[in-house]
């Protein structure tokens, strides 16, 4: 799937049982609620934070997979090319970063 096309994925769930898109600052706020979930669980893999008896563990590429679509969903809302937006991204770091990071 391209970003585009994930992009028309997320159009189609909003407008049907989604229900329309959110106002930009509540997609932040869920934005930022799923990026919390994520440190979370990357937490008690990785960090000093052990899961509490009888939490269930989470699915990380599912944790990473919400913060696309809420991503996506806000990109959408602003009417954001994020498919010609990441381009652009990728250009920048390619061109600033040429030389900075060694190569093993």
């Amino acid at each position: 799937m391209t970003i585009a096309e994930a992009q028309r994925a997320v159009v189609g769930w909003i407008r049907g049982p989604g229900g329309g898109y959110w106002p930009p600052l509540s997609n932040l706020a869920r934005l930022v609620e799923e990026v919390g979930e994520l440190a979370r669980e990357l937490n008690h893999r990785y960090g000093h934070k052990p899961k509490k008896a009888g939490e269930a563990e989470q699915e990380l590429a599912l944790e990473l997979a919400d913060i696309l679509f809420v991503l996506i969903a806000l990109a959408n809302e602003q009417k954001v090319d994020l498919e010609a937006a990441f381009q652009r991204v990728l250009d920048k770091y390619g061109a600033r970063d040429a030389e900075r990071w060694t190569r093993p």
